[in-house]
């Protein structure tokens, strides 16, 4: 389990970290804990959550995420071995984050989700915390193949809006790194312009440096690729992919229609992101692809999104212990020329099908 420098920062994070989303309601606090002993006597020693986990978002279950890692720390007494991110939610309308009432980043609002989460994972400060998407009105995940309109600033009839600058969101992080409750700062679900902002604001002096970016990236979600990519190397600023397995679909057990008693489709109905049109063929083709390689496609696409230059952590989630064996063993994997090839002659034809 080789490490890898995240940004410019002295930390070294393992390959694979590991995602934690469904803790709390898919899994329990023993399948969390079991969960974390896997992935760390593998070598892992990167785990990620967020303020809204377990997903989907409910004001019953929010935060659980957080209290099993705690617990599963405190029983261990290992805090000093785990490289720990979580994550601010952005610009939401469901009050229960912040007692029955709207929440966006401004310094009342950060500083109370930061301070929950600490609580709830048993530490005073986190190694990374992340904002989970931006504040402003722009598509889900930032990186579309299209859209509609550019966001603006501005109302109709050119009013402002009440969109927080990043500098001044940027102004609370710099106060977190001083106090100490976090070490760095980074982004999630965010544009090339938002990460050069963020950036240029630091630039400034005005807050942290970005260190990440938790932006979905696999087999049939390649747009980080169009403009990210360049940004990020060029700037170090290290690429976190999450749903490396497109939600499940590329794992092979939804081919064919398929819904599995138990699954998060058929459970949650939420796969709507990965249920576009033509989206089913794509993920049918890659799924064969790697069963033509002689792999399990969960493998395939695993060891597909670790081989690429410009990823730092692969972030795995899983429900069970046998799914997550399966998504640590794909470093083990050698990715080939041919591979990349066979990958690349799809990715021509369909393109993007989930942005």
């Amino acid at each position: 389990m080789h490490k890898r420098r995240l940004g410019r920062t002295d930390l070294l994070v393992t390959q694979i970290c590991l995602g934690t989303m469904t803790w709390g309601q898919q899994n329990t606090e023993a399948d969390g804990h079991a969960q974390m002993d896997l992935a760390f006597s593998r070598g892992v020693n990167f785990i990620d959550t967020a303020e809204l986990y377990p997903i989907p978002p409910k004001a019953e279950t929010q935060g659980r995420t957080e209290k099993i890692i705690g617990s599963w720390m405190k029983a261990n007494g290992n805090r000093d071995k785990v490289i720990l991110a979580s994550k601010v939610v952005g610009r939401t309308a469901n009050g229960w984050f912040r007692g029955d009432r709207p929440s966006q980043l401004v310094r009342a609002d950060i500083f109370d989700a930061i301070d929950k989460s600490l609580t709830k994972l048993g530490t005073d400060y986190l190694d990374l915390y992340q904002i989970h998407w931006p504040e402003r009105d722009i598509p889900w995940g930032a990186n579309p193949t299209r859209v509609g309109a550019v966001p603006r600033r501005a109302d109709s009839a050119g009013a402002p809006t009440d969109e927080t600058p990043i500098a001044e969101t940027l102004a609370v992080f710099d106060e977190l790194v001083k106090v100490g409750k976090i070490r760095h700062f980074g982004l999630s679900n965010e544009s090339s312009w938002g990460v050069m902002r963020f950036l240029a604001d630091a630039d400034k002096g005005i807050g942290p440096r970005v260190a990440s970016i938790q932006n979905a990236y696999n087999l049939v979600n390649r747009t980080f690729e169009v403009n990210l990519a360049e940004v990020c190397e060029r700037e170090q600023v290290s690429l976190l992919p999450y749903s490396p397995l497109a939600q499940g679909y590329l794992t092979g057990k939804y081919d064919h229609g398929a819904r599995p008693e138990g699954s998060r489709t058929q459970l949650f109905n939420r796969g709507q992101r990965y249920e576009t049109p033509n989206a089913a063929e794509a993920q049918l083709e890659y799924n064969e692809l790697a069963r033509s390689f002689g792999l399990e496609p969960a493998l395939f696409a695993n060891a597909y999104v670790s081989s690429r230059p410009f990823v730092t952590s692969n972030i795995v989630g899983a429900t069970t212990l046998a799914q997550l064996d399966m998504a640590l063993s794909s470093v083990d994997v050698v990715w080939t020329e041919e591979m990349q090839k066979a990958v690349d002659a799809i990715h021509q034809r369909v393109g993007n099908p989930y942005p």
